[in-house]
């Protein structure tokens, strides 16, 4: 193999682009090489905070969401004893009323009964009178007497 001075000349060429491209292309190149290394680290790093910051809001989430079911149940009982306690004081209510309403009937139909029993009473008493006028504006005998009575009877 022989060398020549092309083979010089291309070693020198070379050698200039290398030192060319280390010394102008190279810095610029791998000073964008970690800016993007830094970026994707602080994205990487973004992520997993949010990623964190994602399982906390969850686990915050999901302790609200349990709050809010307690005090839902705590509610709907709340509401449920209201509503049996309602429900007990309307029956408590109907009762009384109920009571009052027996106790107006029952003075109604004593009323009634002892004013019954007052015309039955003057309806005796006018007829025992009557029937005792009839006895006593006639001597009559037995047999008249019985008819007298049984005709007295028949118009009570």
């Amino acid at each position: 193999m022989e060398i020549n001075i092309t083979l010089l000349g291309q070693l020198i060429t070379f050698s200039v682009f290398v030192w060319f491209t280390m010394k102008f292309v190279w810095p610029p190149i791998l000073k964008v090489m970690k800016e993007r290394e830094q970026r994707i680290a602080d994205g990487l790093a973004a992520a997993e905070r949010g990623q964190q910051a994602l399982e906390l809001a969850q686990l915050k989430a999901d302790e609200h969401l349990k709050e809010a079911k307690q005090q839902a149940a705590e509610i709907i009982e709340q509401a449920n004893k209201r509503a049996n306690q309602m429900s007990e004081e309307s029956k408590q209510q109907i009762r009384i009323e109920n009571e009052r309403l027996l106790a107006i009937a029952r003075a109604d139909i004593q009323q009634e009964w002892q004013t019954a029993q007052q015309k039955l009473r003057a309806e005796v008493a006018n007829l025992v009178i009557t029937t005792t006028e009839k006895i006593l504006a006639q001597s009559l005998d037995s047999v008249a007497q019985h008819a007298l009575v049984k005709q007295s009877l028949e118009e009570i």
